[in-house]
C-alpha cells in the first residue's frame, strides 16, 4: 500500500526559508515521478513542483527560482526547499504520486508565511 507522509511545515516570516519532506513507502520509489502540490484556503489545489525518476525537475512559474525539489532514493524521500517565502505561499502542501493508474496523496503539511 502506498503511503506518503509530509513533514516540515510551520510558521515563518516573509523572506525566510523552509524545507518540506515527504517519506514514501509501498512503491519502488526510485522509479516514480514525485510531485508537490499546495492548496490555499478557498483555492483549488495547484501543482508546485515535480521530479522525475531521473531527477528532472519542473516548477510552477510562481515558485521558479525560489523553490527546489529534490529526491533521495536511498531514504525514499522527496524534498521541497522553499526560499524567499511570501505570504501568498501560505497553503497546505501535499506530496503526490501516481501508482498503477491511481493518485496517492499524503495528508499535507501546513505552511504559513507571515508578512
Amino acid at each position: 500500500q502506498v503511503h506518503l507522509v509530509e513533514s516540515g511545515g510551520g510558521l515563518v516570516q516573509a523572506g525566510e526559508s523552509l524545507r518540506l519532506s515527504c517519506a514514501a513507502s509501498g512503491i519502488n520509489f526510485r522509479l516514480y515521478t514525485m510531485k508537490w502540490h499546495r492548496q490555499a484556503p478557498g483555492m483549488q489545489r495547484e501543482l508546485v513542483a515535480s521530479i522525475s525518476s531521473n531527477s528532472s525537475a519542473d516548477y510552477a512559474d510562481v515558485v521558479k527560482g525560489r523553490f527546489t525539489i529534490s529526491r533521495d532514493n536511498v531514504w525514499n524521500r522527496v524534498y521541497l526547499q522553499m526560499s524567499s517565502l511570501k505570504p501568498e505561499d501560505t497553503a497546505v502542501y501535499y506530496c503526490n504520486t501516481r501508482h498503477r493508474g491511481s493518485e496517492f496523496w499524503g495528508r499535507g503539511t501546513q505552511v504559513t508565511v507571515a508578512s
